[in-house]
Order: C-alpha cells, then sequence, then structure tokens
C-alpha cells in the first residue's frame, strides 16, 4: 500500500445559488489554494458552510475525498473536467478509501491531527455543484461518500503531506459500511450495535443508528390504509367539546390503542386526525371549530353511523418506568393526555395532571379527570383557568416543585408547548415529550428567502392527475407534474428533506391510502404504508400524513 498524501488544500465561503426556482445558500463550491491553511477546530481558514445543520461544526470541521473516487466518477459519466475541490472536499486525497478509513481513525496531515467522524451527509447540494442530480444516491450505492473530520489538534496543511495514521477508532466499522447502515438496505443489525458504541462517531449519525434500533420495537400500524368503524355514541363534553366512540361494524375487538395516539379519518369533504382521548378503547374527542369542516361533519354524527379511520398512529406516547409523570395541557390538548391519565389510573407512580383553560365552561373532561386522579395514591392535579388565574407561568411551575426525575408530556398550542417546554426545562425537568396538532415543522436545509405561509392550494392552474390530500395540514388538491415534495412545496405544506434523490428518510411519510411509484428509484425502497416524497409520483389518488 502506497503511502497516503493531501493532493490539494480547498476552500470557499458559501453563497446563494439559483436552483429549481429557488434559492440555496451553499459552501459546496471549492478551490485549491497554494501553501499552507491553517485547519482549526472548527473550520479551515477562508472556508465555510450554508447548511449548518448538515455541514461544519466540531464533528463535521474537515471534509476529506479521494482521487481514487475522482478517477471512478470520471469513468462513470464519462467526463475529465473534473477539478480539485469539485465534490465539496476540504481536502482532497490520494489513498485512504471509504473501504479502508473507519469511524474514529486518527491521522497526522501536516500540523494537524484529525479524528474520523462520520461518512458525508448525502446532500442534494453535490449533485448540484457536479450538474449531475443522482450523484447524492450513486454516492451511496457505489460506496464512494468520502468522511469528515474533526480536528484534535489544529495546525497547518498544505498539498504534498504526508498523511500517518496515528491509531485506529474501535470497532473497525469502514466509512463504507457506516454509510450503508444508514442509507441502504438490509442493515446488519450487529453492525449497528457496533456503531452506537463508537465514542468518535457524530451525534447525528450516532442518533439515527440509535432511531434504527428502536424502529423494531416501535407499534406497527393495526391495519394498512383505512377501514370502516361504526360511531356507537357521542356525547356532549362542555360547551365546545363532544366525544366520539367507535367500534367495529361486526362487534369484534379493536386492537388496542396505545395512550397518546391519534385517528385518521377520510371524511366526505376531509380527511382529519384527532388525538384519542381514551385507550385501549377508541373515543375521540372533538372541539367544535366555527369553520372547521371536519368539527363541522362530526358534530352532525349520530350512533350508527359509519366512518373511514385509519389505525391508531402516533410516537407520542406514554413510555413505561417507575418515575414522575407530568402530564401538562391546554384546551383540547387534553385529550391525549388524558388517554395517557386512563392508562395511569390504580398506578404507584407520582402522576402531575395540569391543565389549563379559558374557563370553567372550556374545560371539557373535567370530572372525569379528576375521578381517574383520585385513584392514583400519589395524584397531583392543578387547573388554572386563564380568565381567573392569568397565563400558566414558569414562576406557577416552579412553585409546584415538580419532581426533576420526572418525565413530562404536552400537548396544546404550539406557542404553549414552547413556553411550557422551557419553563419546565427551567425548573429542573428536562425529559419533556410534546404533541403537535396539524403538520411538523419544515425541515428544508439550505433554502434561503423561504417565507412560512399556512398551507393553501396550489397557484396556477389546476393539475389533472390523482387526487392527494396532506391529511395534517388540511389541504387536498390534484397532482401536478412533479414528485409529491413538489406539490408540497407549491402549497407550502411544511415538508422534511434534505437530499431530494431517493437517499434520506428523513423524506418518509405515512401513506394513508393509494399507490406512488418512483422515479428515479430509491436506494431503499420505503416500507409499507410509507411514501419516500423526494421522488414519489401518485399513480391513485392517496392520501398523506403530514
Amino acid at each position: 500500500m502506497s503511502a497516503a498524501s493531501v493532493l490539494s488544500v480547498n476552500v470557499g465561503m458559501p453563497k446563494n445559488v439559483e436552483w429549481n426556482g429557488k434559492t440555496v445558500f451553499t459552501g459546496v463550491w471549492k478551490e485549491p489554494v497554494d501553501g499552507p491553511v491553517m485547519v482549526r477546530r472548527l473550520n479551515l481558514d477562508g472556508d465555510g458552510q450554508g447548511d449548518k445543520g448538515g455541514h461544519g461544526g466540531e464533528q463535521r470541521a474537515v471534509m476529506v475525498y479521494q482521487i481514487d473516487s475522482y478517477r471512478h466518477w470520471e469513468k462513470h459519466f464519462g467526463r475529465d473536467d473534473l477539478v480539485y475541490g469539485q465534490f465539496g472536499e476540504n481536502l482532497t486525497i490520494d489513498g485512504l478509501s471509504d473501504d479502508e478509513v473507519c469511524i474514529g481513525d486518527r491521522y497526522r496531515i501536516g500540523g494537524a491531527e484529525l479524528e474520523v467522524t462520520q461518512p458525508r451527509v448525502t446532500c442534494y447540494r453535490v449533485g448540484l455543484r457536479m450538474g449531475e442530480p443522482e450523484l447524492p444516491a450513486l454516492l451511496v450505492s457505489h460506496h464512494r461518500p468520502g468522511f469528515y473530520c474533526r480536528v484534535i489538534s489544529e495546525g497547518p496543511v498544505q498539498a504534498g503531506d504526508p498523511i500517518v495514521k496515528v491509531s485506529t477508532g474501535p470497532g473497525a466499522l469502514s466509512v463504507a459500511d457506516t454509510d450503508a447502515l444508514l442509507y441502504l438496505p438490509h442493515r446488519d443489525r450487529a453492525k449497528l450495535q457496533v456503531a452506537v458504541q463508537i465514542p468518535a462517531l457524530s451525534p447525528g449519525w450516532l442518533g439515527s443508528f440509535q432511531d434504527l434500533l428502536a424502529e423494531e420495537d416501535k407499534p406497527k400500524p393495526a391495519w394498512d390504509g383505512f377501514r370502516q368503524l361504526r360511531v356507537t355514541e357521542v356525547v356532549p363534553e362542555s360547551t365546545n367539546v363532544f366525544s366520539v366512540r367507535l367500534a367495529t361494524i361486526d362487534g369484534s375487538d379493536l386492537p388496542p390503542a396505545r395512550p397518546g395516539q391519534y385517528l385518521t379519518f377520510r371524511l366526505p369533504d376531509a380527511v382529519r386526525s384527532y388525538s384519542l382521548s381514551s385507550t385501549p378503547d377508541y373515543r375521540i374527542s372533538v372541539k367544535r371549530e366555527p369553520h372547521g369542516v371536519g368539527s363541522r361533519y362530526m358534530t352532525r354524527l349520530a350512533a350508527g353511523a359509519v366512518l373511514d379511520v385509519a389505525a391508531p398512529r402516533g410516537d407520542f406516547l406514554l413510555q413505561d418506568g417507575t418515575t414522575p409523570v407530568v402530564l401538562l395541557s391546554a384546551g383540547i390538548g387534553l385529550t391525549p393526555v388524558l388517554a395517557m391519565l386512563h392508562a395511569l389510573a390504580d398506578s404507584s407512580r407520582e402522576v402531575w395532571w395540569i391543565h389549563t383553560a379559558r374557563g370553567p365552561s372550556e374545560h371539557p373532561l373535567a370530572s372525569e379527570a379528576h375521578e381517574l386522579l383520585a385513584k392514583i395514591p400519589n395524584g397531583h392535579e392543578r387547573i388554572y383557568y386563564s380568565s381567573v388565574d392569568g397565563r400558566l407561568t414558569e414562576e406557577k411551575l416552579a412553585e409546584l416543585a415538580l419532581p426533576s426525575d420526572a418525565t413530562a408530556y404536552i400537548c396544546g398550542p404550539a406557542a404553549f408547548m414552547t413556553d411550557m417546554q422551557a419553563a419546565l426545562t427551567a425548573v429542573g425537568v428536562t425529559q419533556v415529550h410534546t404533541e403537535l396538532f396539524g403538520a411538523l415543522a419544515a425541515i428544508n436545509p439550505g433554502l434561503v428567502d423561504q417565507t412560512a405561509r399556512t398551507p393553501h392550494q396550489p397557484d396556477g392552474p389546476p393539475g389533472d392527475g390523482p387526487q392527494v390530500t396532506f391529511a395534517r395540514s388540511g389541504i387536498s388538491t390534484a397532482m401536478r407534474d412533479g414528485s409529491l415534495l413538489d406539490l408540497a412545496d407549491a402549497c407550502d405544506v411544511p415538508t422534511r428533506w434534505s437530499c431530494r434523490t431517493g437517499v434520506c428518510q428523513t423524506c418518509v411519510t405515512p401513506l394513508l391510502s393509494g399507490e406512488v411509484t418512483y422515479s428515479p428509484t430509491p436506494l431503499e425502497p420505503p416500507p409499507d404504508g410509507q411514501a419516500l416524497l423526494c421522488c414519489a409520483r401518485p399513480t391513485t389518488d392517496l392520501v398523506l400524513d403530514m
């Protein structure tokens, strides 16, 4: 094996680039530098990144790519115009292939010492820079991602410097194998367990691997798509809230629901999701909204009505354990935490029920919660009416002396949850889970000048394709040309993506009904009941949980 060395040191500051009708702020354009460049803890002198969520920072201070991979891509694309820095790397090197270098390996380069922390983040920007849109997916499938390093010792580096291995990382998990664990199918569980034990692995990748290991334990939907359930009872709970109980058509048992989950309903003119307010049976509690299509329809229901219902879903789940529990809600946000309170009845755990509403007339299910708390030997109830007591604040929470080892579950308006999460953290409760009604916040890294808008029908003439319903955002519209992600962008439905290449699993969303095809074909097709937004095209009417 020949000695490894640096061929080029490349830097570049981020800039705005027009792409697909949007503006991307990116630092992927790197240029070679003559002479030594100082490698510092967070970056190289003269270098910068546009998307700090996926690039840069202590764990990704230096990006490395190999000349052997340059030659591979020149042959693959039939190109001879590639120059150093073309792949957005800081160091173009000779040697150290991705199947040789392991996470945690340390190298002395010039006056700096570097530690390998993760493969390159598979990102659309490298395809943008190269003019090859499918390149991010190909970097994975061809096992040539390159890798990031953190800086152990700062120092100057320049072209011609030899690369000397200082130590070997534990686990012997190569960069190529690490990349495949995240992005390719047929994962080796044993390698995942090795990966989460490597101290040098960056926190982002560590969290992803921990999530993959935990995925096997997550509840799977009890049935695919929608099935018909019968309304058995409609009960008024307050001046503006009513409950609906559901059962099977034939009287057979329903699969048990878990505390904190929600149901999605396909109504004649809308698709709506409502949290279960009791489990394991199926009861939802709905607030009447003056202009709400879903709540107006549900208001007219009577026993015997039949509804199309998707299986219980959601990650806002009551966790098993013996430590104290804080259930904190506002308004109709009490529904999922009330289901948790049902599950905790007769529990030996310390349970705090904290609820805020405008006043007693707008406090649904109050007596039910009070009766459940009476069954809990170590239960505490605190009710705050804003019309009398004012808003619930950090100071009022501090007066309760909540146990610091408690796990808190918060549900209510977005501003309330943000304030309460900060307040709980301030009083020492750090294990906090939240449930936000509506779509998740967008994660669209690198895009700039994006003004947040309420989801809406797309501008321009209507499409002529299958009907697409974004259940949580309340939008239903005909498909146009492009992918589901393009349609979501046109409707300003919050999306969570990073690659747009059929690689990144953050593009996945539950597919409640309908069918899709993919172009390009994703490296790892999503599981049944899921859709990969970035390259999915619907072939029938469909409903997405977003």
